[in-house]
């Protein structure tokens, strides 16, 4: 039984790289959604931490939309 470790390498380092990136993101968009509501408890508006809350929540469902379609593929 051979082993590719190359390719096994490969597979490990672009997981870990996912899992940061993935939350990376979530804690971003969590992050805007607190700033949302010290802006709101401030009396402005906070549209734009919620814009940018949103798109880092569907950038990570995307993202986890298009690993479960490469399994399921």
């Amino acid at each position: 039984m051979n082993i590719d470790w190359s390719a096994l390498g490969a597979v490990f380092v672009v997981a870990l790289a996912s899992v940061a990136v993935l939350a990376s993101l979530f804690s971003f968009g969590v992050a805007g959604l607190s700033q949302r509501e010290a802006a709101r408890e401030a009396g402005a508006s906070g549209s734009g931490q919620l814009a940018g809350a949103v798109t880092c929540f569907a950038v990570c469902a995307a993202i986890i939309g298009y690993g479960i379609y490469l399994i399921v593929a």
